[in-house]
């Protein structure tokens, strides 16, 4: 398999994980409502318990899938299973850091923050991954190239098929 098409191979989990709580919603959310210590909320609504393991749940079926696909990518089931879940637990993780920062500089829920929306989940699913399964350095520079334009037009398709209200 051509390396930078691995990279997007093995990110997979992850990119699923950060994309899909919008489809499962939830109405609980993670901060329960509550403010933290500067009287802004600590997430904010869109971060719900549905989401976050519906999000979860999607990204580890990806690497259940994709090791079906080709196993020899993991070496094993069990280690297909601890990257889609180490992958897609870190892009959710990310994606509430980026949340909680969010709301410490005031930004509105849903308003776009350039970088850290697109790259506070992939760097935390890469920082997560890596004691179970690495990429080189040049897979790690194409996917940080290309993960902004990915979620731009995830973001797009996800407005325009109406699970966002916005197309970013």
């Amino acid at each position: 398999m051509n390396e930078l098409l691995e990279a997007l191979w093995y990110i997979l989990p992850a990119y699923f994980a950060n994309a899909s709580p919008v489809i499962f919603k939830g109405k609980t959310p993670m901060d329960f409502g509550k403010s933290f210590v500067d009287g802004k909320r600590i997430l904010g609504d869109g971060k719900t318990w549905r989401g976050f393991f519906g999000g979860l749940f999607t990204g580890v079926l990806i690497g259940v899938i994709q090791y079906q696909i080709k196993p020899d990518f993991y070496g094993s089931f069990s280690i297909a299973l601890k990257l889609a879940f180490a992958l897609s637990f870190g892009a959710l993780l990310g994606d509430l850091i980026g949340s909680f920062v969010k709301r410490r500089i005031g930004m509105e829920r849903g308003y776009p923050a350039v970088g850290l929306d697109q790259w506070g989940f992939l760097v935390s699913a890469l920082v997560l991954a890596y004691p179970i399964k690495t990429l080189t350095t040049g897979q790690v520079l194409f996917l940080l190239l290309v993960t902004p334009f990915i979620h731009w037009g995830a973001n797009v398709l996800a407005y325009k098929l109406k699970w966002k209200s916005v197309p970013w």
